[in-house]
Formats: structure tokens, C-alpha cells, sequence
């Protein structure tokens, strides 16, 4: 049987061992940051080759601490720039602006969707301080070619990696190809703790700056109540510095049930993969025939894919209205969203004065492209559902 509810962008694994880890909360009467949340912090960073990760209350937060850290770090002034690919959700961008800095937005990859780097050197000026590279849909961008270009002009990079976690880059994980690696386990994402993002980083002063600047800027001596618990001369240094705050910092903690929930998450995080990709696989499959009029998800062969959605495009000169190919498959059942459409936003036409004509792939994708779920709940049945109704809609478009 075809379970409808399953059809949907996203749905959370919720097992048994997620009610146990939140029972246990209830349990320790501990709430607050705890061992937990320490643990996921602490598994997440190493599964993605990084000494060093923080949970924060969503990806965006991620973000903007990442930013934020850099910014003090290296003496960012107000109006400093940071490169943003054009086709990314809103946050990437957002965040830059609350910052105090300017976003300069570079055409994408049209195979990858990812930012194009032989874009990137154009956009850069005496004010560029950074590079946001986002993995868009389960797939890291093109890291090396990024870096390199970081290096020659004495750049930062920040990986926007919401949207793609256990993928991997010639063999590096998502999360450690950069200064500062940034995630979300928001609703329906590959991990899901309700809200939450983490952020990961292998650089020790970046870690103890993030970790202040998510706490209000506290002093990085005191990072839970756990440290109260210290002796002598330590519990001395906790009780004068607990209450001192060494910068303008963000409250963007979380619960210990996020914690509770993303430990075991990521007991499941290879059986999750596994289905995603299973999923993917099958689907396109099913659809290559359709090659010629939609185009599917591609990916080089030095670069894994964690499938957090399946983005479709309609080919140039295919024929097809994007409307009438979305609507047909919300009628049956089939849930779509947008290809994150940034330089076409009313925002960012009125106020930063972008023209989605600057950005050719991007304004092609904006106007056809979208994706549907891919997730682990969607098991043969609904997958085969999902291809069916792309066939029937497709079929008649092929010459």
C-alpha cells in the first residue's frame, strides 16, 4: 500500500531508541546543555573528520556565528564582502547582511547546481573577505577549485552544508574542507532533532570564539553547569568568570532533548544514507528515458551524494510549462518545492538591487526547476509512485 503521508519533501525516522534517549532526559532532570548533547556534538565532528563541533538551535545560527567568528577573528570591517552562489535558500545570504557585510552572489554550476568557481574570481574585490560554499541537496561543491581560489586571494570559506551531511569529497567529508563547516537538523532534513544545526570547525580558536559567541559571548572558562562541579583553585576561576561576557554574543542553544534525539539520529545516520541513495538511484533509473526533456541529478565521480531531495530541471526548449508539470503532481499526491530561488526574491530585487539576468543558470533553474522526496520513509511503493506519475506527465513531451 502506498503510504500517501510518505509522498511529502521530508519525514522524520523517529525509532525506538529516540523515546528511550528523551525518557532519559526526563530522568536526569537535566535539560539544559548535558551529556547528550555533548556526545552528538562530539560523534557528529569526528564522522565528518573535525575535532571540533557545536549544536546549535538551527543551521542559520550556524551561519551566522560562523560569520561572526571570522569577522572578529580576522578584522572584518562593516561593508566587507562574502560570495554567495545565486542559487542557495535565503539564510545563506541573510546571514551576511545581519553581519554588517555585503553578499555578492556568482552564477552556479548548471549540472551540480552548486556554485561555479570559474564564476567566483570576477566577483572578487579589495573588500572580499570570504567564500560561502553551499552543498546543495546532498552534494558538496566543487571544494578544491574553491580553496585554491581562497588561497590565491587570502580568503575564508565557510561550508554551507545544511542541506547534505556523510558526503563525501575525494574522500573528505562535508564539514572539514573549510574553515568552519555549518549544518542544520532542522524538520525533514538527512538528520532531524526538530530544530538544531552544528557547526564544525578544526581550528581550536575558532571553536572556543563559536562557542562563546552561541553562549552571549560568554567567557569560554565556563561552557556548561557541569564545570560548577570543579575543585580548588578551578572552581575559584568558574565562580569569577561564569557571569563574564567578553563580546556581543547570540543565545542559540539548545535543549539536552535535541541532543537526546540526534544521538540517536546518528545510531541510524548509515541505514538513513543507504535508503536515500537507494531511493535516488531508483528513481532515476525509472526516469532516464525523460533525459532529453528534465535533467537529473548528476554528480562527478570523486564527489558521494546524500540525497537530502531530488531536484529535477526542465530542459531548455523541452516544451513544458513548470507549472502545469507541478500541479499535475501535487494533484496526485506528489509533494514539490522550489529549486531555493534567491536573486529573483522580491527582497533582494528591491534592496540590493539584484537582477536575475546577471545570473543565467540560476534564472534557469528559478523558473524550472523543482524537486520531490527522496527521503528513508519512502519506501519501493512510493518511489515507483513517484516515477509513475513523472511518466505520465513527461511521456507525451518526448519527440
Amino acid at each position: 500500500m502506498i503510504k500517501r503521508d510518505r509522498l511529502g519533501v521530508g519525514f522524520p525516522t523517529i525509532t525506538r531508541k529516540t523515546a528511550q534517549n528523551v525518557l532519559q532526559v526526563l530522568k536526569n532532570e537535566r535539560l539544559s546543555y548535558g551529556p547528550f548533547t555533548q556526545k552528538f556534538e562530539k560523534d557528529f565532528a569526528k564522522q565528518h573528520g573535525c575535532q571540533f563541533g557545536l549544536m546549535v538551535n538551527s543551521g542559520t545560527s550556524a551561519l551566522q556565528i560562523a560569520i561572526a567568528c571570522l569577522a572578529e577573528r580576522h578584522h572584518w570591517k562593516p561593508k566587507d564582502e562574502v560570495i554567495v552562489p545565486a542559487v542557495t535558500f535565503v539564510a545563506t545570504s541573510n546571514i551576511v547582511i545581519q553581519q554588517g557585510f555585503k553578499p555578492v552572489f556568482v552564477d552556479v554550476d548548471a549540472r551540480t547546481y552548486n556554485i561555479d568557481p570559474a564564476n567566483i574570481e570576477a566577483a572578487i574585490t579589495p573588500r572580499t573577505r570570504a567564500i560561502i560554499a553551499v552543498h546543495l541537496f546532498g552534494q558538496p561543491a566543487d571544494m578544491a577549485a574553491v580553496n585554491r581560489i581562497a588561497k590565491k586571494h587570502r580568503l575564508r570559506v565557510v561550508e554551507d552544508s545544511c542541506e547534505t551531511m556523510f558526503a563525501t569529497y575525494h574522500g573528505k567529508s562535508v564539514g572539514s574542507l573549510s574553515d568552519i563547516g555549518c549544518f542544520s537538523t532542522y524538520a525533514c532534513h538527512i538528520l532531524v532533532t526538530g530544530v538544531g544545526g552544528l557547526v564544525t570547525t578544526n581550528n581550536p580558536r575558532y571553536a572556543t570564539l563559536l562557542r562563546s559567541l552561541a553562549n552571549h559571548g560568554r567567557d569560554g572558562i565556563y561552557t556548561s553547569m557541569d564545570d560548577n562541579r570543579r575543585r580548588g583553585k578551578a572552581l575559584t576561576q568558574i565562580v569569577e568568570k561564569r557571569f563574564r561576557f567578553i563580546r556581543n554574543g547570540y543565545s542559540y542553544r539548545v535543549s539536552e532533548f535535541e541532543g537526546a534525539v540526534g544521538c540517536a539520529q546518528l545510531d541510524i545516520a548509515p541505514r538513513l544514507i543507504r535508503a536515500r541513495i537507494r531511493n535516488a538511484t531508483r528513481l532515476t533509473k525509472a526516469l532516464k528515458p525523460f533525459a532529453s526533456v528534465v535533467q537529473l541529478p548528476w554528480h562527478p565521480p570523486h564527489v558521494t551524494h546524500s540525497y537530502m531531495m531530488y531536484p529535477i530541471v526542465i530542459q531548455p526548449r523541452a516544451g513544458i510549462k513548470k507549472k502545469d508539470l507541478v500541479m499535475y503532481l501535487e494533484r496526485h499526491g506528489v509533494e514539490t518545492r522550489e529549486m531555493l530561488p534567491l536573486v529573483n526574491q522580491p527582497y533582494y530585487r528591491k534592496h540590493h538591487k539584484v537582477r536575475e539576468t546577471d545570473y543565467p543558470v540560476a534564472r534557469w533553474i528559478n523558473r524550472n526547476g523543482f524537486y520531490v522526496g527522496c527521503h528513508p520513509e519512502m519506501g519501493i511503493r512510493e518511489i515507483d509512485h513517484v516515477a509513475m506519475v513523472l511518466k505520465r506527465a513527461l511521456s507525451k513531451y518526448l519527440k
